[in-house]
């Protein structure tokens, strides 16, 4: 089975969005954002991979199911929604991360893993990442003015590691031990953005 617009490698797409934005203040994801919520940035990179389907997995806030419901039905993108719900959520990173990989179709080659609280991935950068991978890189990130960035487009080689996981860590520990990870230019700093406090919002309408 081959993927939608790659046409060779099956890829999935996850969205990690089981935090609960403590240092935020609590409904980090839900928070107002471009007219939606900030889950809709991460989302819509999402839906612009090319990938088959697209996972989020949900946690300590239970409004995000309802805003990615939300976006998706204006995107008309429904059908490539999943959402599952990480029962373990207050463990960290890992425990998302493990929901996402475990929820994988058995033919899934491929998986974007990203970040529900970095909302300004540059879409141009997906269509190259798969390519990489494509071409037999185990996993590949983005990279801009010399720092990695988000999402990162993890092999199927690398999901039983990804699904071995514990703690806050993410998949940190998983590329450290690859001997070489593929890195591809990002067009722009969303790669890196991140939203951890309520000001980095106002921060976002200037880069």
């Amino acid at each position: 089975m081959t993927t939608e617009g790659d046409g060779s490698v099956a890829l999935e797409a996850i969205v990690l969005a089981g935090g609960s934005g403590k240092r935020f203040g609590g409904g980090k994801l839900t928070a107002p954002w471009r007219g939606g919520r900030l889950i809709d940035g991460a989302l819509g990179a999402a839906f612009a991979a090319p990938a088959r389907s697209v996972i989020l997995v949900t946690g300590a806030d239970e409004r995000v199911a309802g805003a990615a419901t939300a976006l998706a039905r204006r995107l008309v993108q429904l059908d490539r929604l999943r959402i599952v719900h990480a029962v373990d959520h207050a463990e960290g990173m890992a425990a998302t991360l493990r929901t996402g990989i475990a929820s994988l179709p058995p033919d899934a080659e491929g998986a974007f893993v990203f970040l529900g609280d970095m909302p300004l991935t540059p879409p141009d950068v997906l269509a190259r990442l798969a390519a990489t991978v494509r071409m037999g890189a185990a996993a590949a990130a983005p990279v801009f003015e010399g720092k990695r960035g988000h999402p990162v487009l993890f092999g199927a080689g690398l999901f039983a590691a990804l699904r071995a996981l514990k703690g806050d860590e993410g998949a940190r520990s998983v590329l450290a031990r690859l001997p070489g990870l593929a890195l591809v230019e990002a067009s722009d700093e969303g790669v890196l953005f991140d939203v951890d406090f309520a000001d980095d919002i106002a921060r976002a309408g200037r880069l």
